[in-house]
């Protein structure tokens, strides 16, 4: 089973080389990382470079014409040779075993999502390379000592529980299932069969939309809420709409209602007949 990470990401390439930093030290690599970049700057591309021979990196870029987070996506898993694709945000953390726990999970007919564990402003503005490859970052107490852990919740994302303990928790979260798109996998052939994500809806809840279809597909929905969550670095959202996200709201109910399965605005677009 031939693996890729996909990394979406714009104009944040502080975050982006913390990111290649943490994935340096996976138990197990992918065979391939991409980053689907949404019209990002040189800035972005000279991280790039920097991790090109440490890292089995491609660069997916198209012009920045705003939010096209869902457009760029698609046109990567449209590229990808992977058989499974797994997704992180460009501001997310993957602690050792990250990788290793979605391919474990991986089954025909089925995708993994995952959580997330958020990191405050202080805590992302000050941290450095050196916080990672140390491993402080991703140890429990030093989040608790850097107020980033709010709850019980956060203490067992964070590793405070065993693996094995981490994988009966998956199983028994109340919490529903659904397409986290900063933390997921799942065969690219299901998401060519739901034609990937619609590109029409901009960032609120856009990955939400695609988690419906695949269930409506009969695509079986497994959680790594403890297993394998990431950890956020805090950053602005300035292009939060309040207006896009209750659209958004709207066409994942009426998604969900009538069952729908397609995107008709979606991946078939950048796949070559």
């Amino acid at each position: 089973m031939k693996t890729e990470l996909i990394i979406t990401t714009y104009n944040n390439p502080k975050a982006l080389n913390l990111v290649f930093c943490a994935l340096q030290d996976q138990s197990r690599m992918p065979d391939r990382i991409a980053i689907a970049d949404d019209g990002s700057g040189p800035e972005t591309k000279a991280v790039l470079e920097k991790y090109q021979s440490y890292l089995p990196l491609r660069h997916v870029w198209h012009p920045d014409t705003g939010f096209g987070k869902n457009e760029i996506l698609n046109k990567t898993i449209a590229s990808s040779d992977a058989d499974l694709l797994i997704f992180i945000d460009g501001d997310c953390l993957a602690s050792a075993g990250f990788i290793e726990r979605h391919i474990e999970l991986a089954k025909p007919n089925a995708f993994s999502t995952g959580s997330v564990v958020r990191m405050n402003a202080q805590t992302s503005q000050n941290l450095t390379e050196e916080d990672i490859t140390s491993k402080r970052v991703f140890d429990a107490q030093w989040l608790r000592q850097n107020g980033n852990i709010k709850g019980l919740s956060d203490s067992l994302k964070a590793g405070k529980a065993s693996q094995s303990v981490s994988r009966i928790l998956d199983r028994l979260s109340p919490v529903k299932i659904t397409w986290s798109g900063g933390n997921a996998s799942t065969s690219r052939s299901q998401l060519i069969a739901v034609n990937g994500f619609d590109e029409t809806m901009r960032y609120g809840g856009e990955d939400k939309e695609l988690g419906s279809r695949l269930l409506n597909a009969g695509v079986k929905g497994q959680f790594l809420r403890y297993s394998a969550p990431l950890l956020h670095i805090d950053h602005p959202r300035g292009y939060v709409d309040p207006e896009i996200v209750k659209t958004n709201r709207a066409k994942i109910e009426e998604t969900r209602k009538m069952r729908r399965r397609w995107a008709d605005h979606g991946l078939d677009r950048h796949i070559s007949a």
